[in-house]
């Protein structure tokens, strides 16, 4: 049997416990500095008051430490480190190879740029114990990766926003704003409006978010990605507000409990049991339309040309309206307009008052924010018990009362107290005094009781044998977590580097890094970008992006389509250019079925 997380992303303390409230089996969150997403960063007190609520669910608590680490940041760093483990954190997520004799559970971070079945099995040797999956692989080379390395846990992307770029191998934001990506500074280059030009400045397409991804829903492909092998299917969104995470958590918690009763040889990874008090719709939360990506191979439509904001779910005549929607569409100049609903009529007047046909380039309208549905979403949605059964029995000089969780983890406590007859039935009374569990996380689902005779026992008394039972169990949650973090399995000897030139797609930045390439048989390792250009390149030829996502293909344009006019406006170099006039050459590796942006 096979244990699957789902992992959610957890902006804040809040965030984080309503992903758990609402399913999750795993959260990842920002440490206060050096995570890929420098806008959300959290105190140390933050992340030890959620592994304290996670952990009695069963659930890990993942901290991101995945940048990039400057020389004199090492010391910060590593006292950083010293004191997420002291907290029991359950792994860190790095991208920087200076983190990697740390004594917590590491996991590789999508930043790594993992792809290859190589490329995994030199992690596994290493020590990492899960790895972050390219969000660009398609389902057949994830199965191939998981039957090559089997041992290691493959993480996998189901649903969020994209980079249009392998991870870790964008520099576009560094190279155009001084904001490294690496160092989670990202300025959304891809989001932005470009022109399309060719190598006589004709403007093929006018100011359109050309780089610009739908977000990932592979919600239609849960029991696939088990079946090649994903042992965590991850949530996007450590930028999303509190509504966001419950909704879609919520929505993938429901879908893989339904592939669970079927499909026995997969089970959650958590304990407990959810009761959600909404019905979950991924579209009614922040969307640039949706795209299961490269999940089987190249598809066209993976892109938004019109506009990188949310766009929400298509409506038509049976959608009910509240006051307060947001309405959407893409208007004649195919730019992104919208309009609030401010009093509710029947749809067809809503559109034949404000928008006549001609003004529209699609007929298909969207609402993208949902009043009622965000007003239910501000309250309180869930509630997430974990199941434990009681046992009372008498001993000969009072009574043993043993608490037993859901996955069998037992405590027990022996009570000295005098045998004393009651003079009415107590069976319903202990019952009911050992299930109020209160805002504790359990729920009692059994309640056993083994005496003799009807002996009396004060409600007082019971009272405080279970919280002294409730605290024992949970002292011993938490021993069982200090105990894994000191059995991290220690790294196998490492197979060598399959080059021995690092550059500066390498992101090496400290010298500790750099010392580990060497010992791996590296003959040259340069410096990050981040540190300095390499010397070797011009201007014109440092490459700042490599893409599986193809521009040509998505406009219809690529050389191996058959339409013989699409093929001839193929012909030369392609540019972006930014409304600045800054231009970006286009580069298509058409072997490796690539496509690179290089500064021009």
């Amino acid at each position: 049997m096979r244990t699957i997380e789902l992992l959610a992303p957890a902006r804040d303390l809040t965030t984080g416990i309503e992903a758990i409230r609402h399913g999750a089996d795993a959260v990842y969150i920002g440490a206060p500095k050096f995570g890929a997403r420098a806008a959300a960063g959290n105190s140390v007190e933050d992340i030890r008051q959620l592994v304290e609520f996670a952990h009695p669910f069963g659930v890990k608590v993942y901290v991101t430490l995945n940048t990039i680490i400057y020389d004199h940041e090492l010391e910060e760093v590593r006292q950083l480190v010293d004191v997420l483990t002291h907290i029991d954190v359950d792994a860190l997520i790095v991208q920087d190879f200076a983190l990697l004799n740390s004594k917590l559970s590491l996991h590789a971070s999508t930043q790594m740029d993992n792809r290859t079945v190589e490329k995994v099995a030199w992690l596994r040797d290493l020590g990492f114990e899960q790895v972050v999956m390219a969000r660009e692989l398609t389902l057949d080379e994830i199965r191939d990766i998981h039957l090559q390395v089997p041992e290691v846990r493959l993480e996998v992307f189901v649903h969020g926003a994209i980079c249009v770029s392998y991870n870790g191998q964008c520099y576009a934001s560094q190279h155009c704003f001084a904001r490294p990506a690496n160092r989670g500074e990202c300025a959304q280059f891809c989001r932005m409006p470009f022109d399309l030009i060719d190598e006589e400045g004709n403007i093929l397409q006018q100011q359109k978010h050309l780089l610009s991804l739908r977000d990932m829903n592979r919600s239609n492909e849960l029991e696939a990605l088990l079946d090649a092998g994903a042992s965590s299917l991850k949530i996007e969104g450590r930028l999303k507000d509190v509504a966001y995470v419950k909704n879609i958590v919520a929505y993938y918690r429901q879908l893989l409990d339904k592939i669970f009763r079927r499909r026995h040889e997969y089970k959650r990874s958590s304990l407990g049991h959810e009761v959600i008090s909404f019905t979950p719709n991924p579209q009614k939360s922040f969307n640039r339309l949706f795209t299961n990506y490269f999940m089987y191979g190249r598809t066209p439509n993976m892109a938004n040309i019109y506009t990188p904001k949310s766009m929400g779910e298509p409506i038509s005549s049976q959608t009910e309206f509240h006051n307060g929607d947001g309405l959407c569409y893409i208007n004649q100049e195919g730019v992104l307009e919208g309009f609030r609903v401010n009093r509710v009529e029947d749809l067809p007047s809503i559109f034949s008052q404000l928008l006549p046909q001609t003004s529209r380039l699609s007929p298909q309208f969207y609402r993208n924010h949902d009043q009622q549905f965000e007003q239910q979403l501000s309250k309180p949605t869930a509630t997430r018990k974990v199941n434990v059964s009681w046992l009372l029995e008498e001993t000969d000089e009072g009574f043993q009362l043993y608490l037993t969780r859901e996955d069998g983890k037992q405590v027990k406590q022996t009570f000295s107290f005098p045998h004393e007859l009651a003079r009415s039935p107590q069976t319903e009374l202990i019952t009911r005094q050992l299930s109020r569990l209160g805002d504790t996380p359990y729920e009692a689902t059994n309640v056993d009781i083994q005496m003799s005779q009807n002996w009396f026992i004060p409600n007082s008394v019971l009272a405080e044998w279970r919280r002294i039972l409730v605290d024992s169990l949970s002292s011993s949650v938490e021993t069982y977590y200090s105990q894994q973090r000191q059995n991290t399995p220690a790294p196998l000897s490492s197979s060598r580097l399959q080059s021995s030139n690092i550059t500066y797609l390498g992101n090496v930045a400290n010298r500790v890094a750099r010392q580990f390439y060497l010992e791996q048989g590296a003959k040259q390792v340069d410096w990050a970008l981040e540190i300095e250009k390499p010397k070797t390149t011009d201007e014109n030829r440092l490459l700042l992006m490599t893409c599986r996502y193809c521009i040509r293909y998505e406009l219809g344009m690529c050389k191996r389509m058959k339409n013989e006019e699409r093929r001839m406006k193929n012909e030369g170099e392609l540019f972006l250019r930014l409304s600045d006039g800054r231009r970006f050459r286009l580069h298509f590796d058409c072997k490796q079925c690539q496509m690179k942006v290089y500064a021009a």
